[in-house]
């Protein structure tokens, strides 16, 4: 087996899933302008994007080993993935992972001083969720559930989460901020299981798009581009600056042209890219609009 370099190792991390881990951050800290007291703590919103990020890597490294050990990657079509294809040994990917949950772990604990030590249950809850997406006895992404948890971790959780570090309460204005930003991750992963379709239903990976079938999932993923939209203008009446977040929207036209174009297999793999951009350029602007109304 050759030794898997740099450049692997970072594509192995699945750099086009990072804006599920930048935008809550961003859209958490915007929410607490206005309601931190003393201004925003800039190493707490270092330390949450440190944790945030740590996560999402540690996640993916977990979900090729895991994936790659029960044989599911054997013929995807998608990004690289290390175990999959030989680039590196279960054992390596597996130390990857758990070295990225290391670092989340520290990052975590510094805000948990910082702020409450109730923070580690959290952490621990989002490790486990991490681990368990494709890991354990009963893999609870093989059985449907990856969305659900994804809009609570990536929305709900990092995005509170991001304002709690910083103000020490849970904000409406978070949890109203969290929803969007949930719904974009949510189609992200929407759109990545979509085009798996027939490696995960071969594989006996029951994903939430393998049991609704190609056809309702593409229509799943529009209503989630269009839903976090949607919910952007529940923002507006309390932080009216969230509106800038609506500018985004023409670019998910993108993304769901090439999905109601019946596009499969590996016409799919922009669709990944670009709904990623969607997040990552509606996050900024919403969180930018967060902080100037704030």
């Amino acid at each position: 087996m050759a030794r898997a370099d740099l450049s692997t190792w970072l594509a192995g991390a699945r750099p086009r899933t990072l804006p599920a881990a930048v935008v809550p951050v961003l859209v958490g800290t915007g929410a607490a302008v206005g309601a931190a007291e003393g201004g925003i703590a800039w190493w707490r919103a270092a330390a949450a994007l440190v944790v945030a990020l740590a996560v999402q890597v540690g996640t993916n490294y977990a979900n090729d080993v895991h994936d790659g050990v029960r044989g599911t990657d054997a013929d995807r079509v998608g990004p690289v993935r290390l175990v999959a294809a030989g680039l590196a040994t279960p054992g390596a990917v597996k130390r990857a992972a758990l070295a990225a949950f290391g670092v989340a772990a520290a990052a975590g604990l510094a805000l948990a001083a910082a702020t409450t030590w109730w923070l580690v249950a959290v952490g621990a809850a989002c490790f486990a969720a991490g681990w368990l997406y494709t890991g354990g006895p009963r893999p609870y992404g093989y059985a449907g559930w990856g969305e659900v948890f994804v809009f609570v971790f990536f929305g709900l959780v990092a995005t509170v989460g991001s304002t709690f570090v910083q103000v020490e309460a849970v904000t409406l204005t978070a949890v109203e901020a969290a929803v969007p930003v949930g719904l974009l991750a949510t189609a992200l992963l929407v759109a990545n299981n979509l085009r798996d379709i027939p490696g995960d239903a071969r594989a006996g990976k029951r994903t939430l798009a393998v049991q609704l079938g190609d056809a309702r999932t593409r229509t799943l993923f529009v209503a989630l581009l269009v839903g976090a939209f949607v919910a952007v203008l529940v923002v507006v009446p309390s932080r009216p600056g969230a509106a800038l977040g609506l500018l985004a929207a023409p670019l998910a036209w993108w993304p769901i042209a090439w999905v109601r174009s019946g596009a499969a297999g590996v016409a799919l793999v922009p669709v990944l890219e670009t709904t990623g951009r969607v997040q990552l350029v509606a996050g900024c602007l919403l969180a930018l609009g967060l902080a100037l109304s704030g």
